[in-house]
């Protein structure tokens, strides 16, 4: 996927559209992340679909739920979903850093051909 130390570095144009594919990636992880936690508090909390994106999009950014669960089956979704959320918000800017480190770091080891 990524170029080694023997080839040239990407072009501008070429690394945008790398990071591009990174960050579309990434916004489909979040918006799957979305949906199943948004799932989750209205099935096991029973809450409208406002207070549920707000419950799910609070924990994904790692603020932390709005609403605290009253049901134990909620208390347990929540608890594992604020993990999942953790590892998410890890993977998330990890795809959004790796394209940024691999361009500055293949710009310091770049071997130039031998003619």
């Amino acid at each position: 996927m990524y170029e080694n130390r023997h080839t040239r570095p990407l072009p501008a144009r070429m690394f945008a559209v790398r990071m591009a594919s990174h960050v579309g990636v990434a916004a489909v992880l979040v918006l799957l992340s979305l949906v199943a936690g948004m799932a989750g508090y209205e099935h096991y909390e029973r809450l409208p679909w406002r207070d549920a994106f707000l419950n799910t999009a609070m924990l994904l950014g790692g603020m932390g739920p709005v609403d605290a669960p009253h049901t134990n089956g909620g208390k347990l979704f929540a608890g594992v979903f604020a993990l999942y959320s953790g590892v998410v918000f890890l993977v998330v800017a990890g795809l959004f850093l790796a394209p940024v480190v691999h361009r500055i770091m293949h710009r310091f080891h770049w071997e130039p051909p031998k003619s």
